[in-house]
């Protein structure tokens, strides 16, 4: 199998040989794995078996740890996002597993060999990973085809003509191979340095932000090219995003990472719907904890009851109990009505194009965001009417529950 040789500059070269309190979410395993994933490649008989694996991993800087007794597995073929803010240890994350930072303790292997430990350590070049960074790291003087044929110089040349040409076709850019780098748009560029990391068949691909240097519309487009790349490439990857909507879009299964420890691992809609902690449920999209009170049939809350078919884990035994509700602003409908009827106020009305977003005051004190279709008829300073819109399932937690930090 070629290998992957990533310099110590941070340039990707290449070289080959010839439960209750937590709504409706379940942790596939406490540790981070998830046996039950189906690849999208590979044979029945590894079809559950890890390309990668992180046991018990940690990593410090300076005595600190950046990422603490982390657990991980990814499946063959399996697109794995980390996802969490900047500073929780995600890049962190994926430079142990290219070998680029040796871990303290705990175990690293790819494709079953372990390439780090308490007295093993194997250099980037012999762990068989691609890395594509931020910023792409395209050679200015190569055209790209000689950029993405960079890491298989060892092969013969027909071979690696051929292989040039078919990534080349493979991520929309057949015919440029005699063009320069700089000729490209920033899409263009980043599917130049995708291919050159696919090139050597790597065990594991791993992308570093990839999106970052692009602006939102472009941004959109290609993760959903990039998606579509690596489905027809079959290669293992994890992926590496502060971005909520570009790891719940593209992922096959999302890590949520805070401060070096891993949150929440699952199906990206069975985390949104069913965060396990409060860190989570904010994470993923500017929830309201709305306060409520357990009731025979119904959680009684300041806009409305909640049913209790709504709320997975919570019963009528816990009558008189109080709860924190997960409410999303497209849970909610705010309608303009006279102040003697109203739930609330419009302190924020944000026009966004196809939306328009409200931030309302209730009347208890409590804030909460609704968004509408973008011909609502309700202005700034309205008093309002609050209900819920939503018959899905909600997660709670326990009023008790803590609120700061993971």
């Amino acid at each position: 199998m070629p290998k992957q040789v990533l310099s110590r500059d941070g340039f990707s070269a290449t070289k080959a040989d010839p439960s209750k309190s937590m709504g409706t979410n379940h942790r596939s395993q406490a540790d981070g794995t998830s046996p039950t994933v189906r690849p999208q490649t590979g044979s029945a008989a590894t079809a559950y078996t890890p390309v990668l694996s992180l046991e018990s991993v940690t990593t410090t800087f300076e005595d600190e740890a950046a990422i603490g007794n982390f657990t991980l597995s990814v499946q063959d073929g399996e697109l794995l996002t980390i996802l969490g803010p900047s500073g929780c240890g995600k890049t962190t994350a994926l430079r142990t597993i290219a070998g680029l930072e040796r871990p303290d303790s705990g175990r690293v292997r790819i494709n079953g060999r372990t390439v780090a430990d308490e007295e093993t350590f194997r250099q980037p070049e012999d762990r068989d990973v691609g890395l594509v960074f931020q910023d792409f790291a395209l050679f200015s003087h190569m055209t790209v085809a000689e950029n993405v044929g960079f890491g298989i110089e060892s092969w013969s040349e027909a071979k690696r003509t051929a292989r040039v040409d078919e990534l080349l076709t493979l991520v929309g850019l057949a015919g440029a191979g005699e063009r320069s780098p700089s000729d490209l748009s920033g899409g263009q560029q980043q599917r130049v340095a995708l291919a050159r990391a696919l090139a050597p068949e790597p065990e594991v691909l791993l992308l570093d932000e990839p999106f970052s240097s692009l602006d939102r519309d472009l941004r959109e487009r290609m993760r959903e090219e990039v998606r579509r790349i690596l489905q027809a490439a079959g290669v293992t990857t994890v992926f590496v995003t502060h971005d909520q909507t570009e790891a719940l879009s593209i992922s096959d299964r999302v890590a949520v990472m805070c401060e070096g420890h891993l949150e929440q691992v699952g199906h990206p809609e069975t985390v949104f719907a069913g965060p396990e902690s409060r860190f989570v449920a904010e994470f993923l999209g500017n929830p309201t904890f709305l306060d409520g009170q357990v009731g025979e049939d119904a959680v009684s809350t300041h806009i409305g009851p909640i049913t209790l078919d709504q709320l997975p884990g919570l019963s009528a035994d816990e009558s008189g109990n109080h709860v924190a509700v997960v409410v999303r602003p497209d849970d909610i409908e705010a309608v303009a009505v006279p102040a003697s009827e109203a739930d609330g106020i419009v302190r924020r009305r944000s026009y966004e194009g196809s939306t328009i977003r409200y931030r309302i005051e209730l009347d208890d004190g409590t804030t909460l965001e609704a968004m509408h279709n973008h011909t609502a008829a309700v202005d700034l300073d309205d008093p309002v009417a609050v209900g819920l819109v939503a018959d899905h399932e909600f997660a709670w937690f326990d009023d008790e529950a803590e609120t700061d930090g993971c």
